[in-house]
């Protein structure tokens, strides 16, 4: 692309009061080599309509905008996918956030060093080319035929989508399939209804778009997001494009010596792909949940009398039959632990608990069903369901702490328990004991998904979710860490019948989101559309695998050298792979290091002056960089001696980027990035923590050449915590300040 450069400032917003307009506009003119041009309103109908002049008569493509932040008037300053155009913060970041106190001079060095970067930035990006598949597969995978992917089959052949549905069992329906009834769905919100699981059936059956599998499952999904290559296999059998299992070291050791049969014998290599396998564009994973094993709590006799069942062997005895005319429902093991639940317990298992009692009312006159919970949850319109329960005749219930189960022996059980509502120790007499029995995620004990990637077949971190292949839902609905497969139902999440409808109709839509992006070569998300992907300088490869090690998602595999094996489709634009490579071979044309570098090194640091340190700040763009915005917009003081810079993700962040500002002079470089661990927060999953630790290995660098681990750190910001955002940036200074200047400043 031969550019033409075009820079404008805007003056409205205070930025003209604030600023020397001639001042700035001479800094971009002078030292960048650029022409600059001002308006009162750049958003304005003639702002836009100045910027547009000189792009249809005077040729300009790349237009460098100094006014308010990149995030918002996103649409005023599109100028169309074959213009460049990059926004110079000066309103939230320069002017706004100065506080009650604002320094004219440090201001102007401010709003000068942005436009400088700006500036810098325009020259060293390039226009993204979309990476396209040459040939894209549309079909959708739906793995399960319980509720979640029977709906996400209809959804997604409702939107013309093929879709092959396979399931394991023999029959589609899956838990449902054995109900005798089902929640209320619609006002009263208090009556049981018959189950729609059939009907469901029937249209999926119809539908000439959807083929179905029965008595089939997953062997092996090998490739990416609109070229998936899956291997099925009768259910239950064994396969040579099967996932390997785990093997210990000290397995390994036996297996060398001739101890132990290897289990892996027979099974193809698993990074390889079946030539014969089916295409696929995406996968909506809905292999549902199994129930919870009750066994360990001896004291409630499950296992040991015949007449202690979990939740889903009384449903499945409901319909087949009568139900005992006494039944005690346990919501909760008791014992010395009484406040705790069953393994996987939720909102759901308390619900089943309030239609079943209903069983035991309708199918005996006298019928008695007696509730024993430490937590009852029935959430929404459920609460009408429970008030209900509550007075129906025939129901009973309780918080109670369950002591133990007994057999008299004569056909009946003793029930004992304590801490009820009332204070007191009650036994109560009845025919059958149920427990609630949790909802156990078929990813908690197998990978399930049986994916063909480096990092292994199985969803990873499934421990921060107890097993579920769930994502933080608040910031990234249906995601996995493995782009083009989509989770709903039991699998992601205990769910009723109706969340898990709504679920599974996200997790279809996702999946065609999926495919569309892939057909047109860009991102799906967090930065949906983003037509950028990382291009590597193989020729520079030393093969130190930190890439396909680092990356969050798995879009990396390696050949037997450990070369990177890129999978674009499956690519999320974080830019982790190219934090990680110490040989900086990995970029965008919009985003690398040589630009960020630059932008750095185009920061004035003034020589030998104590009162005017400079600081670089690296920002997340995802949570910290909206942070400090909103802080500029409540006119919080900011120190005015720091420079932000934007990065997709601080696991983006190249260590020599912090080599570059302290080698220019800076004082001082601070990584300011989304929240990370358990209740992470990072758009990109590991990005924050990534960063984090590399931070220990530039701490060693920078006591090789003489300067205080201290001047460079890390700090992480929610989205919502913009007014810590002013202490975090003073704490920093003040450390450094104390520290002394840069040594290297001047040299």
């Amino acid at each position: 692309m031969n550019k033409k450069y075009s820079a404008y400032i805007c003056t409205g917003c205070g930025i003209g009061d604030a600023l020397d307009i001639e001042a700035l506009s001479g800094v971009v003119s002078g030292e960048m080599s650029m022409g600059c041009k001002t308006h009162a309103a750049l958003c304005s109908a003639d702002g836009r309509a100045l910027i547009e002049n000189d792009i249809n008569s005077d040729g300009v493509n790349t237009v460098v905008i100094g006014a308010c932040s990149p995030r918002v008037m996103q649409d005023e300053f599109n100028f169309g996918g074959d213009k460049i155009t990059v926004r110079a913060n000066l309103r939230e970041q320069a002017v706004w956030c100065q506080g009650e106190e604002p320094n004219a001079e440090y201001t102007q060095e401010l709003a000068s060093d942005y436009m400088r970067m700006g500036c810098t930035q325009a020259k060293k990006t390039e226009l993204p080319e979309p990476y396209k598949l040459e040939t894209i597969n549309k079909r959708i995978l739906v793995m399960g035929g319980g509720v979640a992917g029977l709906t996400a089959a209809k959804e997604a052949a409702a939107a013309g989508y093929e879709v092959m549905l396979v399931e394991k069992a023999a029959s589609l329906g899956g838990k449902a399939a054995n109900w005798r009834m089902q929640f209320p769905s619609k006002a009263p919100w208090t009556n049981l209804e018959n189950p729609s699981i059939q009907d469901l059936i029937s249209a999926v059956e119809a539908d000439s778009k959807i083929a179905v599998k029965t008595a089939n499952e997953v062997a092996r999904i090998a490739g990416a997001p609109g070229n998936y290559s899956v291997t099925l296999k009768a259910a239950g059998t064994k396969s040579e494009w099967d996932a390997p299992a785990k093997v210990t070291a000290d397995e390994q050791d036996k297996i060398d010596k001739g101890e132990m049969e290897n289990p892996n014998t027979g099974l193809k290599n698993y990074m390889e792909a079946n030539p014969a396998a089916e295409k696929y564009g995406a996968v909506v994973l809905a292999t549902g949940w199994n129930p919870a094993d009750v066994s360990e709590f001896e004291h409630l006799g499950y296992g040991k009398i015949d007449k202690v069942v979990t939740n889903a062997q009384f449903e499945k005895m409901a319909k087949d039959g009568k139900v005992p005319a006494r039944v005690a429902f346990i919501q909760s093991p008791g014992g010395e632990e009484h406040d705790k639940d069953f393994p996987f317990c939720n909102s759901v298992t308390s619900m089943v608990a309030l239609k079943q009692a209903q069983y035991v009312c309708a199918d005996n006159p006298d019928g008695k069903a007696y509730i024993l919970y430490q937590h009852m949850r029935t959430p929404g319109h459920m609460e009408l369901f429970y008030k209900s329960a509550q007075n129906a005749d025939g129901i009973f219930l309780t918080k109670a702490s369950v002591t133990g189960v007994e057999d008299n022996g004569d056909g009946t059980l003793l029930v004992s328990a304590k801490n009820t509502l009332l204070n007191q120790d009650i036994n109560i007499q009845v025919d059958m004991v149920v427990l609630a029995a949790g909802m156990v995620p078929t990813t908690h004990d197998a990978p399930t998904i049986n994916l063909s990637y480096r990092q292994g077949p199985a969803f990873l971190d499934l421990e921060l979710f107890d097993g579920y292949a769930d994502s933080n839902f608040v910031c990234f609905p249906y995601e996995s860490r493995r782009t083009g497969v989509y989770p709903c139902g039991g699998v992601r999440k205990a769910a009723t019948m109706e969340e898990t409808i709504d679920d599974a109709t996200g997790a279809a839509l996702k999946a065609i989101q999926c495919i569309e992006s892939a057909d047109r070569g860009v991102a799906v998300h967090p930065r949906s559309g983003d037509g950028s992907f990382p291009e590597f300088f193989f020729q520079r490869c030393t093969q130190c695998k930190r890439c396909t090690e680092e990356c969050p998602f798995g879009a990396l595999d390696d050949d037997e050298k450990g070369t990177p094996q890129p999978n674009p489709t499956r690519c999320r634009r974080c830019g982790t792979c190219m934090g990680a490579c110490p040989e900086r071979i990995i970029g965008f044309k919009n985003y690398n290091v040589d630009m960020i570098g630059s932008m750095i090194k185009s920061v004035e640091v003034p020589d030998d002056d104590e009162d005017k340190l400079r600081f670089l700040v690296l920002v997340c763009e995802n949570d910290a960089y909206p942070a400090i915005d909103m802080a500029g917009m409540r006119r919080l003081g900011i120190n005015n001696l720091v420079r932000f810079i934007p990065v997709r993700c601080l696991g983006s962040v190249n260590m020599v980027w912090i080599k570059d500002a302290l080698s220019s002079g800076m004082d001082g470089a601070l990584l300011l990035g989304c929240k990370f661990g358990d209740d992470y927060q990072c758009h990109f999953v590991k990005g924050s923590e990534i960063a984090n630790k590399r931070m220990d290995n530039i701490g060693e660098t920078l006591k090789s050449l003489g300067l205080e681990p201290e001047r460079v750190t890390a700090r992480d910001v929610a989205i919502n915590e913009y007014h810590r955002v002013p202490e975090i940036i003073k704490e920093f200074v003040d450390e450094i300040i104390a520290l002394g200047p840069n040594p290297f400043k001047g040299f």
